[in-house]
């Protein structure tokens, strides 16, 4: 039987996953550069890491699409609102940025 596409548990799960493979995606980034950067062999950390993430996010891109262009999408939604979100809290602390002035 056809999946009805207008079911909003459907696509909320679709957009939690896309939010979680980019967590994923987007944290292991910024951990892998942490670690990189002292490491004897940053390249390695690198070119791993890349393989790892890009497969799991392949894969779960794979799955919760599932030949549907909605799911899809939502999936792809929820990747870049957690890129955002990493960026935000992985953020540098400037000195500037310290409790606002009353």
């Amino acid at each position: 039987m056809a999946e009805h596409l207008g079911d909003p548990l459907v696509w909320l799960a679709a957009l939690l996953a896309g939010g979680l493979l980019g967590g994923a995606f987007f944290g292991g980034l910024w951990w892998t550069v942490q670690r990189a950067a002292v490491s004897a062999a940053p390249a390695r950390w690198f070119l791993g890491s890349l393989v790892v993430r890009t497969t799991v996010v392949l894969a779960g891109f794979y799955a919760v699409g599932a030949g549907q262009a909605a799911r899809l999408g939502l999936c792809l939604l929820g990747f870049v609102l957690a890129r955002a979100i990493v960026l935000r809290v992985t953020r540098p602390r400037s000195a500037g940025m310290g409790t606002p002035c009353a």
